[in-house]
C-alpha cells in the first residue's frame, strides 16, 4: 500500500520506519534538513524507547545523553527526592533525523488538505495542529516555553520539577550533559514565562535555544474522530499524550505501533476503538487533572481519580522511568491542595 505521512517528527518518522517494512511510505516536512528543529524536551523512559526501536533496528543508547539517578520534586517548603528507573534525556533531533535517513522524505513542504496527498492512505501527524483531521470541539491544552541553556556550573546535576498551584502545570530542568540542559515551563494559566524567567534568571547560563508550543492534554476518549475518510491521525494530533506529565514521545510511538499493526492486519475499522482501549488510563489521568485545575477536585469522591492515576503508573514503572510511591503522591496533593 502507498501511505503519505504528514509530519516527520519522532512519531511520523517512528511509523514510516514501521511502515517501510511491508508498505510504500513517502513523509512530507515543512522543516528542512539543515534547520530542523525537533522541539519540546527530551526525556523520556530507557526502558520503553529502547523496545520500541528495536522494532525499526536501531540502537536507542546510541542516542543517550544523561540517565538520572533521582528526580527533585520542589514543593517549596520542603522536596521529594523520587528515584528513577530509567528515566533519561536523549538526542531527539539526530535520532529523528537518522531516521529520515533510512525513509523518502520531502522536506520544505506545508501540509494543508488531505486532497493534495498522493497515496491510498494519508497520516496526519502534525501534532497539536491536527492540520488533516477535522477540528475539535472542545480542547485542552498547555502552552509552553523551553530554554536550551548552557551552564558553566550547572546550577543541578540531575532531574528537577518544580509543580505550578494547582497542578496546573510544571517548571522542568532536564540535564542533556556537558553543561547543557532544557529548562522549561507550562501552565494552563499562562504563568509559565514569568516562572521560567525567573528560574533562568537565578542560575547564571547562556540561552542558546527558545521554543514555544502548546501540548495538547485531551485524551483519544475525547478527539474523536481519529480518522476522516482515509486519513487517520497518530500521536498527539489523536491527544496521545500523557496529560499528568504532557509526555508524548512514547505515547505516540505507541500509537504508531497500533496503527501499524491494524494496518497489516487489515483492520483499521478497529484503529479507534484500539486507541481508546490503549489509552483510557490517559482518560481518568485527564479527569483528576481537570479537576485540579479547576479547584473542583473532592477528596472523597473524586479519590478514584487519584488511585487509579497511582496505580496506573506504580504497575508501569519503567515505562516511566520512575519509582512511584504512594507518599509522594499524597504529599504532592497535600501540598497543593
Amino acid at each position: 500500500m502507498m501511505v503519505t505521512i504528514a509530519g516527520g517528527g519522532i512519531v511520523g518518522s517512528y511509523l514510516a520506519n514501521l511502515l517501510s517494512q511491508s508498505h510504500e511510505v513517502h513523509v512530507l516536512e515543512r522543516q528542512s534538513p539543515e534547520g530542523f528543529k525537533a522541539v519540546c524536551a527530551w526525556g523520556t523512559s530507557y526502558h520503553e524507547m529502547r523496545r520500541l526501536l528495536e522494532e525499526v533496528d536501531l540502537e536507542f543508547d546510541e542516542y543517550v545523553l544523561h540517565v538520572g539517578k533521582r528526580m527533585t520534586v520542589d514543593l517549596g517548603k520542603e522536596a521529594v527526592d523520587v528515584p528513577l528507573k530509567g528515566l533519561c534525556t536523549f538526542d531527539k533531533r539526530r535520532l529523528i533525523l537518522d531516521l529520515h535517513r533510512r525513509i523518502e522524505v520531502s522536506y520544505g513542504v506545508e501540509v494543508k488538505r488531505a486532497e493534495n496527498l498522493k497515496g491510498e492512505l494519508a497520516v496526519d501527524a502534525t501534532g497539536f495542529h491536527r492540520v488533516l483531521l477535522p477540528r475539535l470541539e472542545k480542547d485542552y491544552y498547555i502552552p509552553t516555553l523551553e530554554y536550551l541553556v548552557r551552564y558553566r556550573e550547572p546550577p543541578i546535576d540531575d532531574f528537577y520539577v518544580r509543580p505550578l498551584r494547582p497542578l496546573s502545570g510544571y517548571l522542568w530542568y532536564f540535564p542533556l550533559g556537558n553543561g547543557l540542559a532544557h529548562v522549561g515551563a507550562g501552565d494552563f494559566y499562562k504563568r509559565h514565562v514569568q516562572v521560567l524567567e525567573e528560574f533562568v534568571s537565578r542560575h547564571d547560563g547562556e540561552i542558546l535555544a527558545r521554543v514555544g508550543r502548546p501540548v495538547r492534554i485531551t485524551p483519544p476518549h475525547m478527539t474523536r474522530p481519529h480518522s476522516s475518510g482515509s486519513v487517520f491521525g497518530v500521536g498527539e494530533s489523536v491527544g496521545a499524550v500523557y496529560p499528568v506529565l504532557g509526555e508524548g514521545i512514547i505515547p505516540g510511538m505507541q500509537s504508531a505501533r497500533i496503527f501499524h499493526e491494524l494496518l497489516n492486519e487489515s483492520k483499521l475499522e478497529e484503529y479507534e476503538r484500539a486507541l481508546t482501549t490503549h489509552f483510557s488510563p490517559y482518560y481518568l489521568a485527564f479527569q483528576y487533572i481537570r479537576k485540579k485545575i479547576r479547584k473542583e477536585y473532592r477528596t472523597i469522591p473524586d479519590v478514584r481519580l487519584l488511585l487509579g492515576t497511582f496505580l496506573h503508573m506504580k504497575l508501569n514503572e519503567e515505562r516511566y522511568g520512575m519509582k512511584i510511591r504512594l507518599r509522594d503522591w499524597l504529599k504532592v496533593v497535600r501540598t497543593y491542595g
